[in-house]
């Protein structure tokens, strides 16, 4: 599979396969969901050289979006796989969304660690606090979080961008997660590629969430066959 025919979309296209996942194929935000974060825990183990079990600590901030959802399946599956997880909710409870607020009870039940130590005390840390829907600069509290991972001088995985990347324009917002690595959804997004952003994208990865070709045929836009024929998670950049 020749990678440098995988194209890129904007964050209107992306929203257009979201609705189109829902609408048409009946494939739930709760599928797509879990399989971003499946393959986001997957991509910070092999980040952690998969010796996650009882020896490397991952700190996972989510927003209260659904990005920040993603993150939680992905302490969920880290926490299944043996890491030792702690989860950080940036937001208040009640802002969270629906599926989102589905993914914390479960982290609830789980009697997952709720909070943060000291930053530098992790091994990773997971950016799930900002998706491809930012409009501006992040705002407090998740611009304290940002450039508190930043200080932190810890590897950062950020989840479909880093936070505070604009996904179509690659505008930089103030802060901005200046991430070790990527895992973006679907399809690589354009502003992941945009000049000047490589030092904020860090290594780019691109992970499979059971979009159908037939979809992407739909809006025109051409894939290869066999995008994922290797693996659910490829590094593009």
């Amino acid at each position: 599979m020749n990678r440098t025919q995988i194209p890129s979309i904007d964050t209107d296209q992306m929203r257009e396969v979201d609705r189109l996942m829902i609408e048409s194929y009946e494939i739930s935000l709760l599928q797509m969901m879990e399989n971003a974060g499946r393959n986001l825990a997957e991509q910070a183990l092999r980040m952690l050289d998969k010796e996650a079990k009882g020896k490397k600590s991952v700190l996972v901030l989510c927003g209260a979006g659904n990005n920040g959802g993603g993150g939680m399946v992905a302490a969920r599956h880290l926490h299944n796989r043996g890491a030792n997880v702690e989860v950080k909710l940036i937001a208040k409870e009640e802002k969270l969304k629906n599926i989102p607020r589905k993914q914390w009870e479960i982290l609830q039940n789980m009697n997952i660690e709720i909070g943060a130590g000291n930053l530098a005390d992790f091994d990773l840390i997971v950016d799930a606090m900002i998706g491809y829907g930012i409009v501006g600069d992040p705002r407090p509290p998740a611009s304290e979080w940002i450039n508190r991972a930043n200080s932190s001088d810890v590897d950062i995985l950020s989840l479909d961008a880093p936070s505070g990347l604009d996904t179509s324009s690659g505008m930089v917002g103030d802060p901005c997660i200046r991430a070790t690595a990527t895992l973006t959804l679907a399809l690589p997004k354009t502003g992941l590629m945009a000049e000047g952003v490589h030092d904020l994208v860090g290594k780019l990865y691109v992970a499979d969430i059971s979009v159908p070709p037939e979809l992407y045929n739909r809006l025109s836009i051409g894939i290869p066959p066999d995008i994922f024929s290797e693996d659910s998670i490829i590094q593009i950049a």
